[in-house]
């Protein structure tokens, strides 16, 4: 049977993902390498859920996320990121774990945990990995309760709670224009592959996931993050100055591709 704690490195092509990253550095699981993997995904991938939109399945074995990602040079959401990039630290060395955390932006509902991280050890150190999001960070955060940190002006920040079981509940914040605010909280309990694959059909599938009712993209920089909702497209700097244009039906795909890196099949 197939060990599906695994997350299937021997089925990457490094050298076609770190081409379609622009990653040219080590391959040793230190962590320079970490934070210089995590900024080439985050700003290499765009974000988007377009073949969940148009009905097509999400697949999440590596050889579809290759040919999809890399090959294709599409975008994905959570589960896709994180799972391409744990087969890459997977094959490179790494150690860590899959965790799943629940988004809290933008609703005071409760919601599924169905965000994908990842918890990365190295020389005895843990860091959060959340390649995504589709909006940062550019670099790991150290899990240490109350660290801040200012990368190239994107601010984030994590705070360590106790969870309704006595479980440790950790919240990223993010900095921006009305100050900090919670973007998603996630406990350390372990999760496989073949949970993010339970994750991902609801994701994808059901009626009430925002993923599977509008198109949604991402595209994420040093000095700038595009977002486009539906027709809704946002520009936003580091210091929290934004810009919002509404985009006529007819001008999407080409957004998508000049300015999100976005071409779809057919």
């Amino acid at each position: 049977m197939k060990d599906r704690a695994g997350w299937d490195g021997g089925e990457i092509d490094l050298d076609a993902y770190f081409a379609r990253i622009g990653y040219h550095g080590e391959r040793a699981p230190t962590l320079e390498t970490l934070k210089a993997l995590q900024r080439a995904h985050v700003t290499g991938i765009p974000f988007e859920n377009l073949d969940a939109v148009h009905g097509r399945p999400v697949l999440l074995d590596v050889p579809s996320l290759q040919a999809k990602l890399v090959g294709q040079r599409r975008g994905g959401y959570c589960f896709e990121h994180v799972r391409l990039f744990a087969a890459a630290l997977e094959r490179l060395g790494f150690a860590f774990t899959g965790l799943t955390g629940r988004v809290t932006i933008g609703s005071d509902d409760m919601r599924p945990a169905t965000h994908a991280v990842l918890r990365v050890v190295v020389d005895g150190r843990a860091w959060l990995c959340d390649v995504g999001f589709g909006g940062g960070p550019l670099e790991p955060i150290e899990l240490r309760d109350g660290i801040e940190v200012d990368q190239d002006g994107w601010r984030f920040r994590l705070e360590r709670s106790e969870g309704e079981l006595g479980n440790e509940l950790w919240i990223m914040h993010q900095f921006g224009a009305d100050g900090w605010v919670d973007r998603h909280m996630f406990t350390l309990d372990p999760q496989y592959p073949i949970d993010y694959e339970v994750g991902n059909h609801f994701v994808s599938t059901h009626p009430r996931s925002p993923f599977a009712a509008r198109p949604y993209a991402q595209r994420f920089a040093v000095d700038v993050h595009h977002v486009l909702d539906d027709l809704k497209w946002t520009t936003t700097r580091p210091d929290g100055r934004s810009e919002v244009r509404e985009l006529e039906p007819g001008e999407r795909e080409k957004v998508l591709e000049e300015v999100f890196g976005i071409v779809l099949p057919g």
